[in-house]
């Protein structure tokens, strides 16, 4: 297989987490418009990442956060954003890097974006593939194509609580479409 030198898988990637970065920002600064509310999910493991020690018991791998009516003190840096969320009543700090989302989903207007990161293609890669993704690169994550999604059900429980989203399946004819379908193996 030929080696891919301009890497644009990783490109791909920065400019899907720029997309991300610049809704953050826009809602920071002006508040969330309309109905527009944000399912964000983030690796608890991630580097950079700081929560609560109660929190990351509560979910050790992965956690998902909801941006709508009860949120506060919004801040959006090249790296990452902080935000003031209450879980079970508790008011918590978050900071999360962006590095570290691996879902980001607007159900007010069906736009999601998915990312799969480093630990997730290594655990699915044979030993060997992942000295060699190691080697290749030291980014975080990989990129999957954004995906229109059908209208959430409304979860048993908040996801701050569940600590993931409920899954959704595709809107009719839409697909989650991974990078790597393109490459020639």
């Amino acid at each position: 297989m030929p080696t891919d030198h301009i890497r644009y898988d990783l490109l791909a990637q920065e400019a899907l987490r720029g997309v991300v970065h610049r809704v953050l920002s826009d809602v920071a600064r002006n508040g969330l418009p309309g109905e527009h509310h944000l399912y964000i999910t983030f690796d608890t493991r991630a580097p950079g990442l700081k929560i609560s020690d109660r929190l990351k018991s509560e979910h050790p791998e992965e956690m998902t956060i909801v941006l709508q009516h009860q949120f506060w003190d919004l801040a959006v840096s090249d790296q990452g954003f902080e935000v003031g969320l209450s879980f079970k009543g508790i008011p918590e700090r978050l900071v999360v890097p962006l590095a570290a989302i691996k879902g980001f989903f607007d159900p007010s207007v069906q736009f999601g974006l998915q990312f799969e990161t480093l630990a997730d293609k290594e655990a699915e890669a044979t030993p060997a593939e992942s000295k060699e993704q190691k080697r290749r690169t030291s980014a975080p994550s990989r990129a999957v194509a954004p995906v229109a999604e059908s209208k959430p059900q409304p979860p048993a429980q908040s996801p701050q609580e569940a600590g993931k989203p409920e899954p959704q399946p595709p809107a009719a004819g839409g697909q989650v479409v991974r990078f790597d379908r393109f490459r020639k193996k």
